[in-house]
């Protein structure tokens, strides 16, 4: 699991995705968008339950260690290596999520459709033919 940084209309106006991503498979399992808080984490790991997930790797932000069980939660940046690539991807194809750009979202809703609809037709549709 990860979280990148983006901004609506100013960069004080910040947004958040977050993500789960199998490494194996290198596929997003689900996503959500929110401040940086664990109330969007929940979000997530809502969205998480139908999958079972045995592990979950991540880096040492406070909202993980409060919110996953600790049986299940490693915190290392040794098995993250592949979602931070996957991070790099994402702001390669979605200049709203480029740390220095003049592409941003004027609106909280296109901004999250924007970008959740290239996260759903890059890994969501993967399995389809």
């Amino acid at each position: 699991m990860d979280e990148q940084w983006s901004f609506v209309c100013h960069k004080k106006q910040q947004r958040w995705l977050w993500y789960a991503w199998q490494p194996h498979l290198k596929v997003a399992l689900a996503y959500a968008f929110g401040p940086r808080a664990d109330s969007t984490l929940k979000q997530l790991l809502q969205r998480l339950t139908p999958f079972k997930l045995a592990l979950y790797c991540t880096d040492d932000w406070g909202a993980y260690e409060r919110l996953l069980p600790e049986d299940k939660h490693l915190i290392t940046k040794r098995y993250t290596q592949s979602i931070e690539r996957q991070n790099l991807n994402l702001r390669t194809w979605i200049k709203r999520l480029a740390r220095k750009t003049i592409c941003f979202s004027k609106s909280i809703e296109i901004h999250d459709k924007v970008i959740g609809t290239c996260i759903e037709r890059r890994f969501f549709n993967a399995f389809k033919s």
